[in-house]
């Protein structure tokens, strides 16, 4: 498969001037996001099973507010509310074949802070690399990733008892002695393709559920 025929999940964050969300909960919002589609993809199936298919899960986030936003809302997708952000999930499109209102989006530099407590963690925890430095469009699509690969590490049962939970995750970042031992632990690891701010292979994100342990072959 040649670059021209890769495919590429859009997410889109809603950042206004005066009210942006927290950056944890823009990051929770688009692994939600995310989840949502692979648990429901509803009217999007055959391009969600094109994009799986290729290996290479790639997700773009780009930002938008006021028609842009509005814009990006009219086209097809889901939305989802999370706290304080409004992340929008669109159905796998050609990477050089956006819809126009998507494509003239910002894609990068997407800054977010968080102002806040965070609130208590619940599993699954998508753990980020401290050793990283991310924005936090990056960080977005790196958890969605995380996401995705905790939802295929999950068998029938498992993603049966997570969607009753709302199919809700958390992010942390984790501690460096704790990041490393997770890595090795068998669990759901992001490496990094490196197109972008970060050097190919590293490990961005953990993913961490008790049933997740020991899925996947060990770094």
């Amino acid at each position: 498969m040649n670059e021209s025929e890769l495919m590429v999940l859009p997410l889109v964050v809603r950042i206004e001037r005066a009210t942006p969300p927290e950056r944890t909960d823009a990051l929770e919002a688009a692994a939600m996001a995310v989840l949502s589609l692979l648990d429901d993809p509803g009217e999007w199936g055959e391009e969600l099973h094109t994009w799986q298919s290729t290996g290479k899960i790639r997700k773009v986030v780009r930002r938008a507010r006021g028609a842009e936003w509005r814009r990006a809302v009219a086209l097809p997708g889901r939305t989802i509310e999370h706290r304080t952000a409004e992340v929008r999930v669109h159905p796998p499109v050609p990477l050089d074949d956006w819809p126009r209102d998507l494509a003239r989006l910002q894609v990068s530099g997407t800054e977010l802070t968080d102002g806040g407590e965070l609130t208590p963690a619940a599993t699954p925890i998508l753990w980020a690399n401290p050793g990283l430095a991310m924005s936090a469009g990056k960080a977005m699509a790196q958890a969605g990733h995380a996401a995705q690969l905790a939802w295929w590490a999950s068998d029938q049962a498992e993603r049966d008892a997570w969607r009753a939970a709302g199919l809700g995750v958390t992010v942390r970042t984790a501690a460096p002695a704790d990041f490393a031992s997770m890595v090795a632990a068998g669990l759901p690891v992001v490496r990094d393709a490196g197109f972008t701010e970060i050097e190919p292979g590293s490990c961005t994100f953990v993913a961490d559920a008790p049933w997740l342990c020991g899925r996947v072959a060990r770094s």
